[in-house]
């Protein structure tokens, strides 16, 4: 109960006096209903809530405010002491700026506040959270007699002499509209002044700093001073505002405003229409009201932002393990003049108020019933007709909105809605006797009558857009970002790329989709309910005492209405016969079960043990009911169970404390006593030494000590001695042992090496010719299709050439038939001879001036040519010279050379460009002279001169053309001069190319392979494949070097497993006997191989005649080169020597290579000891021979034919390498033409080289032909050979860091898909092509390599350089399309190795298990196969070669397509598993392999 003075009962002793005790123990107080929900809560880990309600002026907001206070001394913890100081700091804020002054209430609270206290595991406080409901915006701008607005306006005024506050330009509140509508200003018994400082206070406390504070008071300020600007109406339909407005001014410069705009939207709006926008000017009024709604919302917008900042204040780091919700919301209110806002207050005190008799009497009573408890029903007021009248379907909520949609929508209409559907259908609504502009709610606490005015429009709560538009563009933050649409968000780019709508979209009028004030405000209260319903509640009715806030005076009636209102008289009726506590069984069994005898524990069914121990317990059967699954309690009975169960504890712990007590000193005790036992124990011993020792006795112990010492040494000795002799011979034996083995282990072993290693040193040589041959005939067949295009694209440019010469010609015809009609024409014009002269005379001056000029034109090229000239001797001599620095930096010539080339396309293009406007010009000259011509023929049409004159003039006029097609001439052999003189440039420059390729293969012999990679760069590496040959010798060495890398690895375990081998063959010399008839049989099956081999090179053979008229070509060509190249060796054996003294040099700094050719020198000096014993088994071999003499006839007859098919396939290798040098010539031509014209002419050439940023520029509309040529028509087999293998995926990532660099998210967004589809298809539509899959498998893997490097994460980050690190993306967040990327990447994996089983399982079987590679040993044909055809006589069977080389053709192409070398050995390990499965599979299944012969051949 309020009693309207300050009491000294919520004190720190107080609270403390009533923590820890049990409801009702005490008498009753706020801080009991406090210490019961925070007990609750600590003991069943449930969240609680305090719902504090009653009447306006009541005193709710004093009670929360202590019951969080309570909270707040309670569970204060010393770790994070000033959690609770800011949750209290939060209510004088939120109370300056939300509550106010009524005719009920000093200090009323006009919103709703649920503050949720936040507890953790220990239930300390660790942070709060607010949440606010409909707050009563129209007090900001009217206030009734006896009221006043916020508090937070009349601390302002009070404080707006401070000079703090001077540059607000406040005054008293008595000058403000807005604060002085109630007449009255001031609250007795409270100064304002001294409450701003309190509440400054609590913004420190909370941490806001002054800046803050001052932005939050100067809003304030604003709304006053706009409350005071005048408006004057202009006639009946206009209105206005001043601009010198002192008021207005002040506005405009606190928020950061134009005072004109302002001034200008407060009295007109802007109406939108499809066609047309018009302004409209309002009446006084209409302006006033756009005023005021104005300053509303800003007010609630500022309102909402001081609770989201206290929130932030109040926010916690870790996780909320219970919370305590105090709900402070507004009493059940009736005014005079009640509008929407007492309306929703109602309503809200309605769903309280059901919500109450839902738990208290509904719930309570149904659950009674469910439990067959004995009970006799109490009525109560149920309020949900009123409920439903208010929010139901057609309710009166639905309908006020459904009004708000209408664009002519009035409170009239709505209010004539309301009477139509319940007047005299629902007894809850009435209509009034004397009044059509509101209606009557019987609500539970009483009848309230409704005025209609206003509630559409506080409904709606609009401000009108013109004005939002200005407050938005504000340059005062704080009030820009009130009226922020869309707010930035921190970070651009979350997990994933948003992408915005290049088109503007037109936004739909607001008005008629924002949501309406009390649709906002039903679905809060539905979410309060919600929270409610999910907590445990505690109820506290607050009672005002009289209506004239009187302190200590009582009005019984008053009282008892209130407490009739608020259910609190069914409360206490049903408190005296309900049951408050209630356990389930299993619940009362686990608490109280140490209150429960043995005998009653052994009871199976814990039913009865619970009835049987509260029997014992409580002698009075009334205090409990035993209901299905629950005990109920009457109020006091739980206490009484808790205290006796806290005695049972308290005993056990007294019985517990005592034996380990007893314990502890029994165990002291006993060591005492152990140690005064020790102490006796040497004390007496030490006593009676000293009477029983003598000297004698010393000297005799002494004497027998001396020769036990001697004595036992002897024998030692001598058993030691016997020992180490046998040992030595022992040792001696094994190790004479262990070493012959050793020594027989080497003689047999290093002979198998020695057969080994031509063996597979001829495989490996045969292996290599065939790849060779293979990509020899693959890159033959590619270029000359390349030349062959380029020869037809030069005939139809010759063609079209030959076709305007035909037509030049044709013209000349015509010229020539009108100069005959011409002459004709003169001989009529005799008489005007004189008149035609002197035009003749000025034609033939202009005539000479032109032929002047051409000939200064002639002049010039001739100029031009002789500087070239010079220009390119100069050149030469500086190749000549620059010799040295070329070797030195030849990767970065190369690299500047390929950028440079670049620009000389773009400049020769621009050049060729030139050349076409000159000869358009000379073209544009021969039509000026044909106007010419047709000028004369009419003037001497008309004149008609004489005819002898004229024919001068024509004869010089065909000697000028003659003299044009001369110059003509003049230009084409100038131009085949060029071309010459470049053709000499590019040979020198391929001489030089031959040179560097001599130099690098001197490098690579003497370099260390690791030591050229790590100088070597990936585009040094790209630059050299396309020039040519020497990144094809590059490539040669590379391997041969990994060869022998991998040979040097393995030979040391070769060597200890060949020892063990030959020691066995010496051993069993009948089974080196066996092994040698294996070697042979081996040697027939190559035989039988090199038979396909023969038969596949003649099929090849009969291509290469096609191929000897191109060879014979360009063999002439080859001749000339040989020329030139014996003239640029001699002037290069000076450098060379040169570089071979360098290459000694670093020959001695090359640690990697002593330390292979170390190994090499050890490896030699173990293989001469070895070549002896081995000369001794080759003796026994060539014993054996002898036997086998017909055999190697054969196998000397094969020999034969195949040395003689080698030597012819070298001759065509040799031709075939000889012309794809020349075709590379003729490649390059095209390149160095630019190039040299270039350097001939010394146009634009960069002084340094550039630094080029990685990207490639392209724009939206080129993005389908770009995806079409570099994914979907493109051919791996040409990017392989003349490109590095992984060149798609580079581009494409040089595409997405253009994009990235531009920050053009739909650019982005386009390319990824697209490119990710382009590879889709491809793969699609080659779904069995083995080579298409390896391209795009290995492109695929690249292009996601790139993207994880260069994303920007340290992940893969961690190897980058730091330019590396700089070419990073920046704007754009990709991991979504690496994830996409990476699935691609592994169906095309699926598809690939799919593609080499399908491949490769068809041959496993006949290689594996039919071919015979010993023929001799199963001459006949197993039983078994049942009339299965044999596949040992099949001429066309597969064998072990075929097996080989599909695995080598694998390899090739995976390591031709640059796929990442663990994919290459994991896929090849997956076909090994694959090959020794379906091995394994057809051994088991199949009979015919089970035989002692099939066994034979597979081993």
């Amino acid at each position: 109960m309020n009693p309207y003075k300050q009491l000294p009962i919520y004190g720190d002793a107080i609270i403390h006096a009533y923590s820890g005790q049990n409801m009702g123990d005490m008498d009753p107080h706020i801080f009991a209903v406090a210490e019961e929900a925070y007990k609750q809560m600590a003991r069943n880990n449930r969240n609680q809530s305090i719902i504090v309600s009653g009447e306006s002026g009541a005193g709710k907001t004093v009670s929360a405010r202590y019951a969080m206070r309570y909270f707040a001394t309670v569970s204060k913890s010393s770790s994070n002491a000033h959690v609770e100081d800011k949750v209290l700091a939060s209510n004088p804020i939120t109370e300056a700026v939300g509550n106010a002054k009524t005719t009920r209430n000093d200090n009323s609270s006009r919103f709703g506040k649920y503050t949720e206290i936040s507890f953790d595991e220990r239930n300390q406080i660790i942070g709060a959270n607010m949440r606010t409901y409909l707050l009563e915006k129209s007090r900001v701008v009217f206030q009734s007699e006896n009221e006043r607005n916020y508090h937070i306006f009349y601390q302002l005024c009070a404080s707006a002499q401070q000079s703090e506050f001077k540059h607000l330009k406040l005054g008293s509140a008595e000058e403000f509209n807005y604060t002085r509508m109630g007449g009255n200003t001031v609250i007795e018994g409270v100064n304002d002044r001294a409450n701003m400082v309190e509440t400054q206070k609590t913004f420190v406390l909370l941490g806001f700093k002054e800046d803050f504070q001052m932005d939050i008071f100067k809003v304030l300020a604003a709304i006053l001073h706009l409350g005071n600007v005048q408006i004057t109406a202009v006639g009946n339909e206009r209105s206005s505002v001043s601009e010198d407005d002192s008021h207005l001014e002040v506005f405009c410069e606190l928020l950061g405003l134009e005072s004109s705009k302002v001034a200008k939207w407060l009295c007109n709006r802007k109406i939108i229409t499809t066609s047309e926008t018009v302004v409209k000017p309002m009446t006084r009024p209409q302006a006033v009201n756009a005023r005021d709604a104005l300053a509303k919302k800003i007010y609630a917008h500022l309102f909402d932002f001081v609770v989201e900042r206290i929130n932030q204040a109040l926010q916690f780091s870790g996780k909320q393990h219970t919370f305590i919700g105090v709900l402070d919301i507004y009493g059940f209110e009736t005014f005079d003049v009640n509008s929407f806002e007492q309306f929703c207050i109602n309503y809200a005190n309605e769903k309280l108020q059901q919500q109450f008799n839902l738990h208290v009497f509904k719930l309570e009573q149904e659950e009674y019933m469910k439990e067959d408890i004995p009970w006799t029903l109490i009525d109560f007021y149920d309020n949900q007709p009123v409920i439903d009248l208010i929010e139901a379907k057609m309710g009166i909520l639905e309908l006020l909105d459904e009004e708000c949609l209408l664009p002519h929508g009035t409170d009239e209409n709505w209010l004539q809605k309301l009477y139509n559907n319940f007047v005299n259908k629902n007894s809850l609504f009435e209509k009034p006797r004397m009044s059509n502009t509101s209606f009557i709610i019987q609500h539970f606490a009483d009848k309230v009558e409704y005025k209609c005015e206003g509630f559409l429009e506080k409904n709606r709560d609009t401000v009108y857009d013109m004005l939002v538009e200005i407050l938005r563009a504000s340059k005062f933050h704080l009030c820009a970002n009130f009226f922020q649409e869309n707010p930035v968000p921190s970070s651009p780019f979350g997990s994933m790329i948003t992408v915005k709508s290049a088109k503007q979209v037109i936004k739909p009028n607001s008005k008629h989709f924002r949501t309406t004030v009390g649709s906002k405000f039903r679905s809060s209260l539905y979410l309060l309910m919600e929270t409610l319903n999910a907590t445990t509640p505690h109820y506290v009715r607050c009672i005002k005492p009289n209506d004239e806030k009187l302190p200590f005076e009582f009005d019984s009636k008053r009282i008892v209405q209130q407490l009739r209102a608020c259910g609190v008289l069914e409360t206490i009726r049903i408190s005296a016969q309900s049951y408050p506590s209630r356990w389930t069984y299993i619940e009362f069994y686990s608490r109280y079960s140490i209150l429960m005898t043995k005998p009653e524990l052994s009871f199976s069914d814990k039913k009865e043990v619970c009835k049987v121990v509260l029997h014992r317990l409580i002698q009075d059967s009334n205090q409990y009911k035993f209901g299905k699954t629950k005990i109920f309690f009457r109020a006091g009975q739980v206490a009484y169970l808790e205290k006796l169960r806290l005695d049972k504890l308290r005993q056990g712990c007294v019985v517990i404390q005592k034996h380990i007590r007893g314990w502890l000193q029994r165990k002291k005790f006993l060591r005492e006593r152990q140690a005064a036992l020790i102490i006796q124990q040497y004390f007496r011993g030490q006593k009676t030494m000293r009477k029983a020792i003598t000297a004698t006795a010393l000297k005799e112990a002494w004497a027998a000590i001396v020769i036990q010492k001697h004595c036992r040494g002897y024998l030692v000795r001598s058993l030691y001695q016997l020992i180490r002799v046998s040992t030595i011979t022992v040792q001696a034996y094994t190790r004479g042992f262990l070493a012959r083995r050793r020594y027989r282990k080497m003689l047999e072993e290093h002979k198998a090496v020695i057969l080994q290693k031509y063996a597979r040193a001829w495989l490996a040589r045969r292996r290599f010719q065939n790849i060779r041959r293979f990509v020899l005939n693959i890159q033959l067949t590619y270029r000359v299709q390349r030349l062959q295009k380029k020869l037809e694209d030069q005939n139809r440019e010759n063609h079209g050439l030959v076709e305007k010469l035909t037509s030049l010609a044709t013209l000349r015809a015509s010229d020539v038939e009108k100069v005959q009609k011409l002459e004709a024409e003169l001989e009529r014009a005799a008489t005007q001879k004189q008149s035609s002269e002197e035009k003749g005379r000025r034609y033939r001056e202009a005539v000479e001036e032109k032929l002047a000029k051409l000939q200064k034109h002639n002049s010039e090229l001739e100029i031009q040519k002789e500087q070239m000239q010079m220009k390119l001797r100069e050149k030469t001599e500086e190749l000549k010279e620059k010799m040295d620095s070329l070797t030195k930096q030849l990767f970065d010539d190369v690299q500047k050379e390929e950028r440079q080339r670049i620009l000389l396309e773009k400049d020769f293009e621009l050049k060729t460009q030139d050349y076409e406007k000159q000869i358009q010009s000379l073209k544009e000259e021969i039509k000026a002279l044909k106007e010419e011509k047709t000028q004369l023929h009419l003037q001497l049409g008309k004149e008609r001169v004489t005819c002898d004159g004229l024919k001068g003039e024509v004869s010089r006029l065909s000697k000028q053309a003659q003299t044009i097609s001369e110059f003509k001439k003049e230009i084409e052999l100038l131009q085949t001069q060029k071309i010459d003189v470049e053709k000499h440039v590019q040979l020198q420059k391929r001489e030089m190319r031959e040179k560097m390729s001599e130099i690098t293969k001197q490098l690579l012999e003497s370099y260390d392979i690791e030591d050229v990679r790590s100088r070597l760069s990936v585009e040094d590496l790209e630059h050299l494949n396309e020039d040519g040959e020497l990144w094809f010798a590059y490539e040669g060495l590379k391997k041969a070097t990994r060869v022998l890398e991998s040979h040097f690895q393995t030979q040391k375990e070769c060597y200890e497993k060949e020892i063990e081998a030959l020691n066995f063959k010496v051993v069993h010399l009948s089974q080196e006997i066996n092994h040698l008839q294996n070697l042979f049989r081996e040697e027939n099956d190559i035989n039988a191989s090199i038979r396909h081999e023969v038969a596949r090179l003649t099929s090849e053979n009969m291509m290469i005649p096609d191929f000897k008229q191109q060879i014979s070509e360009l063999e002439k060509q080859k001749q000339d080169l040989e020329i030139r190249l014996n003239e640029q060796t001699e002037k290069m054996k000076g450098e060379l020597e040169e570089l071979s003294n360098q290459l000694n040099h670093n020959q001695e700094e090359g640690t990697q290579r002593k330390v292979i050719a170390g190994q090499n020198e050890i490896h030699t000096k173990e293989k001469e000891k070895l070549i002896s014993k081995i000369q001794e088994i080759q003796e026994t071999s060539e014993r054996l021979k002898k036997q086998f003499e017909t055999e190697s006839e054969v196998k000397s007859n094969f020999q034969q034919e195949a040395s003689r098919l080698m030597l012819e396939n070298r001759d065509l290798e040799e031709e075939l390498d000889m012309k794809d040098r020349v075709i590379k010539k003729l490649q390059d031509q095209v390149n160095t033409l630019t190039k040299t014209i270039e350097k001939a002419n010394d146009v634009h050439l960069p002084s340094g080289a550039k630094e080029y940023l990685g990207m490639l520029e392209y724009k939206r509309e080129d993005e389908a032909k770009l995806i079409q040529n570099l994914i979907l028509d493109l051919k791996p087999r040409g990017v392989v050979v003349n490109m590095i293998p992984g060149l798609p995926a580079h581009i494409l990532f040089m595409c997405v860091r253009y994009a990235d660099s531009r920050n053009d998210a739909d650019m982005l967004k386009s390319f990824m898909n697209s490119a990710i589809n382009g590879i889709k298809q491809v793969v699609k539509e080659h779904l069995e092509d083995f080579e298409m899959l390896s391209f795009w498998l290995s492109n695929t893997c690249h292009f996601l390599n790139c993207l994880k490097q260069y994303s920007g994460e340290e992940e893969f980050m961690k190897h980058n350089n730091p330019h590396q690190n700089k070419n990073c993306l920046n704007n754009f967040d990709l991991s979504e399309y690496r994830q996409i990327l990476s699935d691609v990447a592994i169906r095309i994996y699926h598809q690939f190795i799919v593609v080499m089983e399908n491949n490769l399982q068809p041959i496993i079987v006949p290689g594996m298990l039919e071919y015979e590679s010993l023929q001799g040993i199963s001459g006949l044909k197993p039983t078994g196969f049942r009339k299965r055809s044999s596949s040992i006589d099949d001429t066309d069977a597969y064998t072990m070669t075929s097996v080989l080389q599909q695995l080598s053709y694998f390899y090739s192409i995976m390591c031709q397509n640059g796929l990442d070398p663990e994919l290459v050995r994991q896929a090849v390990k997956q076909l090994f598993f694959l090959i020794g499965a379906v091995t394994l599979n057809s051994l088991f299944l199949r009979k015919d392999m089970c035989s002692c012969r099939k066994g034979m051949q597979i081993r």
